[in-house]
């Protein structure tokens, strides 16, 4: 009897794909990288056929694993249906995101997410740290990704932030004069942070434009209209860290933490994969 294609292998597959790394697709399925490695051995060994390809920066999916991807999809979409409705958990959890801590990774965020674990129904808020955890605190998120508050213990990790004035290169401004500044709104604790940073250090400041979210204050960057605040992982392209060429005062960095106080199963494992799709995302 010929062998046949395992369902957690091919899910394995897909999740190293999906994220390029097999410690992301460890920490998603809550497996060692050895036993996702192994999998994928095995999946190479059934098929004939090298999917991936390893080296110590990156995981490339070769021409054979590009051609299995379609295939793999269908194979765990079919899966998932053939289960009876008893069967299907779909997991919903519900997420306060800081929008300092996603900005315009939001979207591909979430289609990765969607990709991987394609039965998550996911209830997204995005807004400030502070006021996100006073809300996870009063039990309206499972989950939240924030800004690390000084006063905040415990939380996982999920990456460091380094933060710098970011604006076009050409950007009209010169010591002494009042600095031009594109912020969220207060509580925003980045505003909070920068206005401190340039209040000791002597540097006038307006605020030219206030946004109601990172990528509104980061188009009025593009613009040029204002010097922004921003984490270099969520800059968009076509702006530049203009402050040590300025002078302006160090921002230093900020860790972004996960939250959680999920003890359901499924809603960890679907924890698991989001944190593990995050780390992907912003590395």
């Amino acid at each position: 009897m010929s062998a046949a294609l395992d369902i957690p292998t091919v899910h394995a597959f897909l999740l190293v794909a999906e994220l390029k790394s097999f410690t992301r697709a460890a920490e998603a399925l809550g497996e060692t990288q050895a036993a996702v490695s192994m999998k994928l051995q095995r999946l190479e060994a059934l098929l004939g056929k090298r999917l991936v390809e390893r080296s110590p920066r990156a995981v490339r999916l070769t021409a054979d694993g590009t051609a299995f991807l379609s295939p793999a999809r269908t194979l765990i979409e079919a899966h998932d249906r053939a289960l009876s409705p008893e069967r299907v958990v779909r997991s919903q959890l519900s997420l306060g995101i800081s929008d300092h801590a996603a900005g315009p990774e939001l979207v591909p965020l979430l289609q990765r997410l969607n990709a991987v674990s394609p039965q998550l129904a996911l209830s997204v808020t995005t807004g400030f740290s502070r006021e996100l955890l006073d809300a996870y605190d009063a039990g309206e998120f499972d989950a939240v990704i924030v800004r690390q508050e000084s006063s905040r213990r415990g939380g996982e990790k999920l990456a460091e932030d380094v933060f710098g004035w970011f604006a076009l290169q050409r950007v009209a401004w010169r010591p002494g004069e009042e600095l031009p500044l594109a912020t969220l709104a207060p509580p925003c604790g980045v505003r909070a942070v920068a206005l401190r940073a340039l209040d000791k250090a002597g540097i006038a400041w307006n605020e030219a434009f206030i946004g109601g979210g990172v990528m509104a204050v980061a188009a009025a960057a593009l613009a040029g209209l204002a010097v922004a605040p921003l984490a270099r992982r969520i800059a968009p392209a076509g702006l530049s860290d203009i402050g040590p060429a300025l002078g302006l005062p160090a921002l230093g960095a900020s860790k972004v933490m996960l939250h959680s106080r999920v003890s359901d199963a499924a809603k960890r494992a679907a924890l698991r994969a989001l944190a593990a799709t995050f780390r992907s995302a912003a590395a």
